[in-house]
């Protein structure tokens, strides 16, 4: 089974996750992508909802270290 299609439910909910506290800290995705060196389209394709988009851990390391959250509050994927 492919593995974007296996685990699109989890990342979708890590993108949810993101920009929920992407936006709690008042930042947009603009901010954000460029404070960890990607494109916006990149943190846009990863914030939503509708594309499940997969990210390093590096990546996700340096978004949580943007956001200050711990790095297990971006895997929060209980429904």
């Amino acid at each position: 089974m492919d593995k974007k299609v296996k685990y699109s439910d989890k990342y979708i909910r890590i993108g949810l996750n993101i920009a929920y506290y992407r936006k709690l800290r008042g930042m947009t995705q603009l901010q954000l992508a460029e404070a960890v060196n990607i494109s916006r389209t990149h943190m846009s394709n990863i914030e939503a909802p509708n594309i499940p988009t997969s990210v390093s851990l590096d990546t996700l390391f340096e978004i949580a270290e943007v956001l200050d959250v711990d790095i297990t509050s971006l895997f929060d994927i209980k429904k």
